[in-house]
């Protein structure tokens, strides 16, 4: 897959998230789909890019730690939009335009997106890191739902709302071009920011699985929808 291919899906991912929200407005598969996107992500970091991160960087463990610090900070500010969760009954959260969650979502986006071709340097690596590509892919789309769902909400207009949605998709295109400039023309290593990433995906996935249903609880649906995403998550890495 081309870069050019990469950063087209990506902006293709939040603006199908964005036509779902404005086609079917209430989406009750859309928490199948975060279940599938968690199982997915969960097991590509399991089986593939965390045994290669330490091959690459014995402190993996250590930017771990950061990048799950990291996404509990930009939680705080996001009401875990990451999640597909909109919260728009939240305090205060229509009045106003949601600055801290439109700007923890776009650096969460940017960061995540800027190691995901560091591994090309190894070439039997090329694949599974595609696997976390498209984990991240899939992931977007339920996100870009939420944070439109927001936008809507939060009183501004339909081509406003869009406009900021179109403004968040291009922050993982721009991340992931900084990324590989880095890698081509620099000596500079992104492998801790790899690690940092993976542990923003860590805490986003089990919280997607743990949190996909009502009370914690995971009926049969969601159940298949994450195993699913377990199996995809095999056969593509």
């Amino acid at each position: 897959m081309t870069l050019a291919v990469q950063l087209i899906l990506f902006f293709v991912a939040v603006a199908i998230g964005g036509l779902l929200v404005d086609l079917i407005k209430k989406g009750s598969n859309i928490k199948l789909l975060l279940s599938f996107s968690g199982g997915f992500l969960l097991t590509i970091i399991f089986t593939h890019i965390l045994p290669e991160s330490y091959e690459m960087n014995s402190n993996t463990g250590f930017f771990i730690l950061i990048g799950f610090m990291l996404q509990l900070v930009l939680e705080y500010f996001s009401k875990g939009a990451e999640h597909g969760h909109t919260h728009i009954h939240d305090h205060g959260l229509v009045a106003h335009f949601p600055i801290a969650i439109f700007l923890s979502l776009c650096l969460h986006a940017f960061v995540e997106a800027i190691p995901l071709n560091q591994t090309h340097i190894h070439s039997d690596h090329v694949h599974s890191t595609y696997g976390l590509y498209w984990g991240v892919f899939v992931h977007k789309i339920p996100v870009a739902i939420a944070l439109k769902t927001i936008l809507d909400a939060s009183g501004l207009s339909k081509r406003k709302s869009w406009m900021y949605l179109l403004i968040f998709g291009l922050t993982a295109p721009v991340g992931l071009l900084i990324g590989d400039w880095v890698m081509d023309y620099t000596s500079f290593s992104l492998t801790w920011l790899l690690a940092t990433a993976i542990g923003m995906f860590f805490h986003v996935s089990t919280t997607i699985i743990f949190e996909s249903s009502e009370g914690h609880k995971i009926n049969l649906f969601k159940l298949m929808a994450i195993i699913i995403g377990f199996v995809v998550g095999l056969l593509i890495g």
